[in-house]
């Protein structure tokens, strides 16, 4: 059986605003993500995990912030592509786990949501993508709430 595992790590700082978009869910907030694209952090983890899978890189290398096309970019664009990386390579998702790291926005209301908007966008059912949040106790610059951080881990099987 070939099983590839991924991981993925991704911080984006607040900048002025009234949202984030955080695993393709706009999230109301006192501030926005400052980034090159949409800033969504946490898809921006579960991309960088497949590529990793895949010994693909990550997100810079596929889209570089260098090239003006991706300025304020879909974050799913990126997403879509390293699934249909994956799929041309002959691996499927078996599963998806993306921790969001930050102490305000609260997550939990918005964890539903961000589940089937990720297993949609990855064509999976939702039992196989898991979004969850932690604080970081107030330590470090999630602490002072200056931006937001993202974990994730991919597991890829030949399909």
């Amino acid at each position: 059986m070939d099983i590839r595992l991924g991981n993925g790590f991704d911080v984006h700082r607040f900048r002025e605003g009234d949202h984030v978009m955080l695993c393709g869910v706009r999230v109301p907030h006192d501030r926005a993500l400052d980034g090159h694209s949409d800033a969504d952090v946490g898809m921006h983890a579960v991309t960088d995990a497949i590529y990793g899978a895949l010994a693909e890189g990550d997100i810079g290398r596929h889209f570089p912030p260098s090239d003006p096309q991706w300025k304020g970019a879909e974050s799913e664009i990126f997403l879509r592509h390293a699934v249909e990386l994956a799929a041309s390579r002959g691996y499927r998702i078996a599963n998806i786990d993306v921790t969001l790291i930050c102490e305000r926005p609260k997550i939990g209301p918005h964890g539903a949501d961000m589940q089937a908007k990720m297993a949609e966008l990855m064509m999976l059912d939702a039992a196989r993508v898991s979004v969850k949040a932690t604080t970081s106790e107030r330590l470090g610059f999630t602490g002072r709430e200056e931006g937001i951080a993202a974990l994730a881990t991919a597991a890829l099987v030949a399909a």
